[in-house]
C-alpha cells in the first residue's frame, strides 16, 4: 500500500487549557484532530490533521441508522524527562482492524493511521497533563457516512482521531469500586459483536449501568448471555479474581473484548511467576470462594482506569466484601508497574512503549 502524505492545517485560535488538577474524563478536547476518508473506488485517502471542529453529515448517513461504527481507546503519557510515550499503540491498531472486519468496515493501513496519530500528538503535545493520575486519552473511531436507508455495509467512511486530557476514569481513582453483577440484562453472546469494539455493545449496556449507578455502584459485571452463569467482563474493563493464590480471568470466548491491558496483565503475572489461568469462572464459584475465605482479590483492567480494584460485589441477595474493601497487593503492584512503564519510571522488559515526541522540542 502506497504511503500517503499527511496534510496539516494548524488552528489559528487555540483553546484555553483546563486545570490539570480538575480534569474529569472525556470532557475537554485538544486543538486538532486527524481525519481520513474512504470511498469504495479510492480506498482510504486524504489523511489530514485539521483544527478540531464539528462534523457535518447527511441525515441519511448510515451510521445514524444501522450503527456501523467502531472505536479504540489508548493514552499518551509524559515522562519525568518530558518524553511523550504511547503504550502498545500497535495493538490498538490491530484490534481496530479486527473490529472493522466484524462490522464490515474496510481494513485500515495500521502503520499509516499510527503515523497520523503520532503526528497529531506531536502537534498537540502541550495538552498532555503531568499531574498524578492524568494522561492524554486518544479516541480513534470510524463511522459509515453513505446516505442510504438500506440495510447493507456503507460504501463511504470517515476515520477520526481526537484527543482529550483526562483525569481518573472512576472518581474513586485507584481506590476499590463497588460493582453489581447483572442478572436481568445481557451484553453479548458468542457469535455476536461482543469481541468487537463497536458502539452498539455500549448502547445495550446503558440500562443496566444506569440502574447500577442509581443503587450506588460504579459498574456492572456481565454474565454470559445464554446461561447467565459464567462471568464475562465489566462494562469498561476485563475482570480478574485472586482465589487461593491463583489469578483467574474469564477466557476469551467470542463475546468478551480482548483487552490490551488484560493482555499486559497476563504477561506481567507470568513474568513474575504468579499462577494465572484463563478459563470459565461462574458467579457461583466466586460466591463459594468468598464463603470459604479464599477470594483474596478482584480487580478490573482497561485503558481508561488501568487497574481498578473491586472492593464489593453484589449478586442478587449476596453482598461480597473483598479484601476488607481495600486495594489488594497484586492489584496495587500491577497498577504501579503498568503506570510506571507508561510514564517511563519502571523498566519496560517487553518493549511496550513507543516514544512520540519531546515536550522540550519546538514544533
Amino acid at each position: 500500500m502506497t504511503k500517503q502524505t499527511i496534510r496539516v492545517e494548524l488552528t489559528s485560535a487555540k483553546k484555553p487549557k483546563p486545570d490539570p488538577n480538575q480534569l474529569a474524563f472525556g470532557r475537554v478536547f485538544t486543538d486538532h484532530m486527524f481525519v481520513m476518508d474512504y470511498a469504495a473506488d479510492q480506498g482510504w485517502f486524504d489523511p489530514r490533521i485539521i483544527p478540531y471542529q464539528a462534523v457535518s453529515l447527511d441525515p441519511a448517513a448510515m451510521v445514524y441508522h444501522y450503527g456501523q461504527t467502531v472505536f479504540e481507546g489508548l493514552k499518551a503519557y509524559v515522562t519525568n524527562s518530558d518524553q511523550v510515550l504511547l503504550f502498545r499503540p500497535d495493538k490498538n491498531m490491530e484490534r481496530l482492524n479486527k473490529s472493522n472486519d466484524r462490522i464490515c468496515i474496510p481494513q485500515i493501513d495500521e502503520e499509516q493511521v499510527l503515523e497520523g496519530l503520532k503526528q497529531l500528538i506531536a502537534i498537540d503535545k502541550d495538552w498532555i497533563p503531568k499531574a498524578e493520575g492524568t494522561s492524554l486519552y486518544i479516541r480513534p473511531f470510524i463511522i459509515a457516512t453513505e446516505p442510504f436507508l438500506g440495510v447493507a455495509a456503507s460504501h463511504t467512511y470517515k476515520l477520526f482521531i481526537i484527543l482529550s486530557p483526562v483525569g481518573s476514569y472512576y472518581k474513586e481513582g485507584i481506590k476499590p469500586v463497588k460493582i453489581a453483577v447483572e442478572s436481568e440484562f445481557v451484553r453479548a453472546v458468542r457469535g455476536g459483536t461482543g469481541n468487537a469494539k463497536t458502539a452498539g455493545n455500549y448502547a445495550s449496556s446503558l440500562k443496566a449501568q444506569q440502574i447500577a449507578e442509581e443503587r450506588g455502584f460504579s459498574q456492572v459485571l456481565w454474565l454470559d448471555g445464554i446461561k447467565k452463569k459464567y462471568i464475562e467482563e465489566v462494562g469498561s474493563m476485563n475482570i480478574f479474581f485472586k482465589i487461593n493464590g491463583e489469578i483467574i480471568t474469564p477466557m476469551l470466548n467470542g463475546s468478551i473484548l480482548e483487552g490490551i491491558t488484560r493482555n499486559s496483565v497476563l504477561n506481567l503475572l507470568e513474568h513474575w511467576g504468579v499462577p494465572v489461568t484463563e478459563r470459565k469462572i461462574s458467579v457461583d464459584e466466586v460466591i463459594q470462594a468468598h464463603k470459604d475465605g479464599i477470594l483474596e482479590e478482584a480487580f478490573g483492567t482497561g485503558t481508561a482506569a488501568v487497574i481498578s480494584p473491586v472492593g464489593e460485589l453484589i449478586w442478587q441477595d449476596e453482598n461480597l466484601i473483598i479484601n476488607h474493601g481495600e486495594t489488594g497487593e497484586i492489584a496495587k503492584k500491577l497498577y504501579n508497574t503498568i503506570t510506571g512503564i507508561q510514564k517511563g519510571t519502571e523498566p519496560d522488559p517487553f518493549g511496550w512503549t513507543t516514544e512520540v515526541a519531546s515536550l522540550s522540542e519546538s514544533k
